[in-house]
């Protein structure tokens, strides 16, 4: 995949990597909310693998 896609993807892990700790300091953090950002980053994580490993 092109270098533009790959660098989309990981600002886009970032981000989500940045909300997560935000919600884990607030004083009572939304445990689904947490639950589903660490499924969407585990999720943009085996993007990245997949599409930063050649063919």
């Amino acid at each position: 995949m092109n270098n533009n896609h790959i660098s989309a993807l990981r600002i886009k892990h970032a981000e989500l990597d940045e909300k997560l700790e935000r919600e884990e300091r607030r004083t009572l953090p939304d445990t689904s909310l947490i639950h589903s950002l660490k499924k969407q980053k585990l999720q943009l994580k085996d993007q990245l693998t997949q599409e930063s490993t050649p063919a």
